[in-house]
């Protein structure tokens, strides 16, 4: 329940709405109490059940005396104006605070409102804040559909599970609590049976409780399975239509909703004890009330019309009394998606930033790998290196290319200088200065990467391309006329502003890397970071694609992961790498000399 605790610290942003609904509930409250209060001693005196005083007694707050006082004005006004008058006057008096008591508690609804949708947006707008500042290894061990599953099933478990119990949890527990104590007022005796049969409920909701909150948490998780097959599904329908595969993925989903089905089945059936639980355990208490209270009237023990007001009283807390028990088990339903969302909330970032982080970089000189070691396994795992013993210069305005096989360690070497990743041994260097000891976001704004994937967004051809940039159209234009992009842009129904769709495949794949491009070249890098940003491109396109390249490399320190060595011949220094180590190194012609790796792979290439 800990976790529930820790989502209530975000009402701190709603103090005044918090007051506000705790303000009406409590007079909903009072309200409802006097109505059912007031009937009491004219009933009692209306039907005869008791006799008034023959003298006023003086009024005092004690129940005694309250009730005596009552009965002595209502009898006097009943002789009077006569009963049915008297009757009149009651009933209006209570219409009147029925109808505060439900003024009062609209006004708790009203206010509970911001705090319920508010609660819900601080908490959305906090989970996606850390999941754009967590390092991509985070993401590596973690399902898209299941991510997904946790900002919208899960929160929306919170939403309603317990969020939607605010309102019981404050109004039906002052009822409960306020009728209680009135209760006890009337006869601590009558309530002490209660009392006895009370630890006996206890004890069976904490262990429904429990069965639920263990369901619940394995709901939670197979919804994310669910979600995530779905998203799996949606990014490979056109592999499951070739491969005729449909049945296959259906009955695979199937099997995992049926799973769900099943387990969201018996926890609503848990659930739903709440209520008639409560209900059979009060009308049992009820019971024992009528007919102790009863013996006690006999004896004279206790006036009648507090066994009246008693029995009136305890069977309208009943209700409230079910409401704090079903809100109980929401709670307990809530535990399990609130431990799901925080372990987002909870995730270490482990790109941290020193608090005197340098703000502004230069770069003149040059980027040095000093001795770097990575591993991408946690500390307690077991620690193979995918980057070992790792030193490389790239000198200001240098092309660096980085060649090998798949799985060499090309990409990782990249990602670790915008610090997607940390080094786990040695250093990165810009000027001789640690890349840890820059701003992290000044580190990022002076480089530019172009991957393999156009990454693009559902948004206008300008929205992509100056992505994260405060541009003019003019100058999101002169960055595509510099990628080979503007004329093609031009002829799509709107223009700049034409939607590209999900991921943009409106757009030929040729067409969607020279808006990346463009992207790059409006960015204005110091330092270039190009994953083979032409491999999956045809030839036609990839001609395209590398004349803008060769125009956004101009000026700057670029390095290149080459599929395609043609592409990078020319380079200054081109590294080849072979499980996480640096095994050749030179320019094209010095590496072919040497007759190793780069030779044979050039060999290939061209046969």
């Amino acid at each position: 329940m800990k976790n529930i605790l820790r989502i209530f610290r975000y009402l701190k942003g709603y103090k005044r709405e918090v007051i506000l609904n705790i303000v009406f509930n409590l007079l909903y409250v009072f309200a409802s109490l006097f109505s059912f209060v007031m009937v009491i001693p004219f009933v009692s005196v209306l039907f005869g059940i008791i006799q008034p005083p023959e003298l006023c007694p003086e009024f005092s707050f004690n129940k005694d005396v309250i009730i005596d006082y009552f009965a002595w004005q209502l009898n006097s006004y009943s002789v009077t104006y006569g009963v049915f008058k008297c009757l009149m006057i009651i009933s209006i008096i209570y219409i009147f605070f029925a109808f505060l008591s439900a003024l009062f508690r609209y006004l708790g609804m009203y206010y509970l409102a911001p705090i319920r949708n508010g609660v819900i947006k601080d908490l959305r707008n906090d989970i996606y804040h850390k999941i754009t500042i967590l390092p991509l290894s985070f993401f590596s061990n973690k399902r898209k559909g299941d991510l997904l599953s946790r900002m919208t099933s899960d929160l929306l478990d919170i939403e309603i599970s317990l969020i939607s119990s605010l309102q019981m949890m404050i109004k039906d527990s002052l009822m409960v609590i306020v009728f209680m104590t009135t209760l006890i007022i009337a006869s601590p005796k009558l309530v002490l049976f209660i009392v006895i049969i009370m630890p006996l409920v206890a004890y069976l909701i904490k262990q429904i409780g429990a069965s639920l909150n263990r369901n619940s948490e394995k709901g939670q998780k197979q919804i994310g399975t669910v979600l995530s097959t779905a998203e799996e599904t949606l990014g490979a329908i056109r592999v499951i239509n070739t491969y005729n595969a449909e049945e296959t993925i259906v009955k695979k989903f199937e099997e995992q909703n049926n799973r769900y089905s099943r387990l969201m089945t018996k926890i609503l059936r848990r659930k739903e004890l709440a209520a008639p639980l409560t209900e059979i355990f009060g009308i049992f208490a009820l019971v024992i009330i009528v007919i102790f209270g009863g013996l006690m009237v006999i004896k004279g023990e206790i006036h009648p019309s507090i066994l009246i007001g008693f029995v009136l009283l305890f069977a309208r807390i009943l209700a409230p009394m079910q409401s704090v028990t079903t809100a109980y088990y929401n709670l307990k339903k809530a535990s399990a998606a609130a431990q799901r969302l925080y372990e987002i909330l909870d995730a270490k970032e482990k790109i941290i930033e020193k608090p005197d982080a340098i703000e502004e970089i230069e770069f003149k000189n040059k980027i040095s790998y000093k001795n770097v070691f990575f591993s991408y396994r946690e500390e307690n795992e077991e620690n193979k290196m995918v980057l070992e013993n790792i030193n490389l210069e790239a000198l200001h305005g240098q092309t660096v290319a980085i060649v090998g096989k798949s799985g060499s360690g090309k990409s990782t070497l990249i990602d670790l200088l915008p610090r997607f990743h940390d080094v786990v041994g040695g250093e990165i260097t810009i000027d001789d200065v640690p890349i840890k000891d820059f701003n992290i976001n000044s580190l990022r704004k002076i480089i530019g990467v172009v991957t393999q994937e156009s990454i693009l967004f559902n948004d206008t051809i300008f929205g992509n391309i100056a992505f994260g940039i405060d541009a003019t159209l003019e100058q999101v234009q002169n960055a595509a006329k510099a990628a080979n992009a503007h004329n093609f842009i031009l002829n799509t129904p709107k223009g700049y502003y034409t939607n590209i769709g999900d991921r943009g495949l409106t757009l030929s794949g040729g067409e969607r890397q020279r808006i990346c491009i463009a992207r790059a070249i409006l960015k204005n890098p110091k330092i270039l970071l190009l994953d083979e940003a032409t491999s999956a491109l045809d030839t036609e396109s990839e001609k395209l694609v590398q004349e803008s390249l060769h125009a956004l490399m101009q000026g700057r320190t670029t390095f290149v992961i080459a599929h395609r060595l043609s592409t990078i011949v020319n380079s200054d220094k081109i590294i080849v790498m072979d499980n996480g180590k640096i095994v050749e190194e030179g320019n094209h012609q010095s590496l072919l000399s040497q007759n190793g790796i780069y030779s044979k792979l050039i060999e290939l290439q061209t046969l």
